[in-house]
């Protein structure tokens, strides 16, 4: 599986996300499957992406939804709620890697409001063309949207107070660049604080070969205990990795069935799979 070949294959599928909410006010969830008419294998995908789906539900409070556009919370494909985890103050600055529609930069921004910038990085530039029709929809002049890789972060060393991500470092096929990376444009005492897919066991083979599967979260994500190895070897300190959701063979099945994967596989996978908050921190010295 070339690195080339996995981001192609992810930017099509956030890509083609983007251009669903453009077009019909909806969007995928986070595993691969639709039926014909475009909704996801649990009669997922509408303007509200928590109703049903097992990765994406009830991500945001109500006071949160409030304050966003419609297409951002359409445009949601993560899995958790960094904004929440990372606890931002007035004056900080953050960085939200992977932004897609902008909801997580939306949020951060207000938050960090005055004094603070929030940055969304993105490598597709139908998620970064919604994202700023987003912004302009909610009034929010303290963001900026950059395109970029997470691998190759478009900032200078020391520029963040803050990193937060929502179900992407997951996709990245050289997730120890991506944390060296986060480490680097990191202010001394600066924080890791991203929601996340995380595996707990090894997941069957079929799973774990498939590029599609990789676009929708689950057969790129990293080993719990490898997580842990990769952030110290970046550098940081003051390592948790809270699970959030554990995913049960029914949700395996909402998000995983309609792939081709087996019922014996999907069983198999029962518990390994969950969403997580992963924090640390960059030391101050």
């Amino acid at each position: 599986m070339s690195t080339g070949n996995v981001k192609d294959v992810v930017r099509e599928k956030y890509a083609e996300a983007a251009r669903r909410v453009a077009t019909e006010g909806r969007t995928s969830c986070c595993g691969p499957a639709e039926t014909d008419d475009g909704c996801c294998s649990g009669g997922i995908s509408t303007s509200a992406p928590d109703l049903s789906d097992p990765v994406t539900r009830e991500l945001y409070a109500d006071a949160e939804k409030e304050e966003l556009p419609a297409d951002a919370l359409a445009a949601s494909l993560g899995c958790g709620n960094p904004t929440a985890l990372a606890e931002l103050s007035p004056g900080e600055d953050v960085l939200d890697l992977g932004s897609g529609g902008g909801i997580d930069v939306l949020l951060s921004a207000r938050r960090v409001a005055p004094g603070g910038t929030a940055y969304g990085l993105d490598m597709t530039d139908e998620m970064l063309l919604l994202a700023r029709k987003n912004q302009r929809e909610a009034g929010v002049t303290n963001a900026r949207f950059l395109k970029g890789e997470i691998e190759s972060v478009p900032l200078p060393d020391g520029a963040v107070d803050v990193i937060i991500s929502n179900c992407v470092i997951n996709l990245s096929v050289d997730k120890a660049a991506v944390l060296r990376e986060a480490f680097r444009v990191l202010r001394p005492g600066g924080r890791f604080a991203v929601s996340d897919i995380v595996l707990r066991g090894d997941l069957p083979e079929q799973i774990r070969r498939s590029l599609e599967l990789w676009a929708g979260c689950v057969a790129g994500a990293l080993q719990e205990t490898e997580y842990r190895r990769l952030l110290a070897h970046a550098g940081f300190e003051d390592i948790e990795i809270e699970p959030t959701r554990v995913y049960t063979a029914d949700d395996s099945r909402a998000f995983l069935g309609e792939a081709g994967i087996g019922e014996a596989d999907l069983v198999a996978a029962e518990g390994r799979i969950m969403a997580a908050f992963v924090r640390a921190r960059k030391p101050t010295v």
